[in-house]
């Protein structure tokens, strides 16, 4: 292996050409590849060498010599020190080109399309609902860790140090009024934050969910199962946000970094909350799945339909199904459709919100997506398409097996990771699917995090 030119703490210049899917800025020398947070795509710069590692470097940005155009003042104070966004330093539209790009790329590099495809040329589009005004407010959830000093915030990027904030831009309103009157309470009544370190201290996070009329739900996540001055936080939530439909603790008493426990108890209202998508009214419990920004929602799952074609004839399947957004909006346009999802609650949401819908035409499974749909493969099982609204991780082989071995004829893939996206894409096109269409979805405004929906055909070629 070529031992690196660069050394540590020399400071160099160069100009960057392109963005890590991080949104670092890139820039090269002498063959060896330098990333370099905060810089953009076109700029020359002075930057500071602070890590050599296998196959690049990490830069410290020092000084813009020549700034790109597209350079924004950014519009959140807490930007240079909280982990949630990438992006609020330059404008939406070098934002919304780059997140297009990295989706191109990963299809074109990782996924091979320009080896598989016909015409050479997939051109991923764009889905956004504004091309210069990048949209605030817009989370329907929100998960706030909570410091052991007691602090309320996020964390601090790449580290689990907790940034105090008082009103994030991405969220609605309701839930930055809910985390501070959370964190009142604790001021007031002497209660804990949990230590990672130690194990010990009660509260871990504050997760709470906020539908399309800004009723809430929150959960207080803690280190124990029960919670003191239970009347005292309804009572200051409530006052914060009188839309607030229920108040849940989950108990989470494990030592790791996952969030949720698996046990709950409601203590006051609902255990749910109701919101509308598509023109379809759902049923959401706290662990359930539900994209965090329902107008977008609403454009992907509309793409995916374009995507679909059906004619009214057809039986689809969807997996990863969550509580049915994907699949209670598709019923409407098929014969039947079946959606497979791994979390018990969420099933049980599903089948409530196909209830509620009156929506007949629906069947759901509770399982792991690779078992359910090797055994449907196995029974002969033929869906005329298939829907999966894919984890971050992919799909694994035995998942593109099985379904490559139902033989549908068209294969919807909704990704939230352009690296996996690529991988799969090249792993359909053993199995004789290759992609034909590709959008690419602003779901996240802000960050660096991208929605990707294609359209894999069935396709036999010498």
């Amino acid at each position: 292996m070529k031992k690196s030119s660069l050394k540590i703490n020399q400071i160099y210049r160069g100009v960057i050409n392109g963005y890590s899917s991080q949104f670092y800025g890139v820039t090269r020398l002498d063959g060896e590849v330098i990333f370099i947070p905060g810089a953009l795509t076109g700029e020359e710069i002075e930057f500071k060498i602070v890590k050599i590692m296998k196959n690049a470097a990490a830069g410290e940005l020092i000084k813009i010599i020549q700034p790109s155009p597209e350079r924004r003042e950014p519009d959140c104070p807490y930007f240079k020190q909280c982990g949630g966004c990438d992006c609020r330093h330059m404008s939406y539209h070098e934002e919304l080109r780059a997140k297009r790009q990295r989706v191109q790329d990963a299809l074109c590099h990782i996924g091979g399309v320009n080896i598989n495809n016909i015409n050479n040329n997939i051109n991923v589009e764009m889905i956004t609902p504004d091309l210069n005004i990048r949209p605030v407010y817009y989370r329907n959830k929100a998960q706030f860790p909570v410091s052991a000093n007691g602090i309320v915030g996020f964390y601090r990027a790449g580290s689990h140090e907790v940034i105090p904030v008082k009103s994030c831009l991405l969220l609605q309103n309701p839930a930055n009024q809910i985390a501070q009157a959370v964190q009142d309470w604790m001021t007031r009544y002497k209660i804990s934050g949990y230590d990672e370190h130690t194990g010990k201290g009660l509260i871990r996070h504050i997760y709470i969910r906020v539908n399309h009329k800004n009723n809430c739900l929150c959960a207080i996540v803690a280190n124990g199962k029960k919670l003191p001055r239970e009347a005292e936080l309804v009572g200051m939530i409530r006052a914060a946000a009188p839309e607030t439909v229920g108040v849940v603790l989950n108990i989470n008493t494990r030592r790791d970094n996952v969030i949720l426990g698996e046990k709950y108890k409601l203590i006051w209202g609902k255990d749910y909350l109701i919101d509308q998508l598509c023109d379809l009214k759902f049923q959401l419990s706290v662990p359930s799945f539900y994209q965090i920004n329902r107008e977008q929602a609403e454009r992907i799952y509309k793409q995916a339909l374009v995507y679909a074609n059906p004619t009214g004839q057809e039986n689809a399947l969807d997996l990863y199904c969550g509580i049915g957004t994907i699949t209670l909006h598709m019923a409407r346009y098929v014969r039947n459709i079946t959606g497979v999802e791994i979390i018990p609650q969420a099933v049980r949401d599903a089948e409530a919100n196909a209830a509620r819908n009156s929506i007949a035409n629906i069947t759901f499974f509770h399982g792991d997506a690779s078992e359910i749909a090797a055994r449907l493969a196995q029974t002969g099982s033929r869906p005329d398409f298939i829907i999966t609204d894919t984890p971050r991780k992919g799909l694994t082989i035995e998942v593109i097996q099985a379904i490559a071995n139902m033989n549908p004829e068209r294969v919807i893939y909704i990704s939230c990771d352009p690296g996996t996206l690529g991988r799969d894409v090249g792993r359909f096109a053993e199995y004789h699917y290759y992609i034909s269409q590709a959008s690419a979805a602003d779901m996240f405004p802000g960050t660096r995090h991208v929605e990707s929906v294609v359209l894999l055909t069935r396709e036999t070629r010498e």
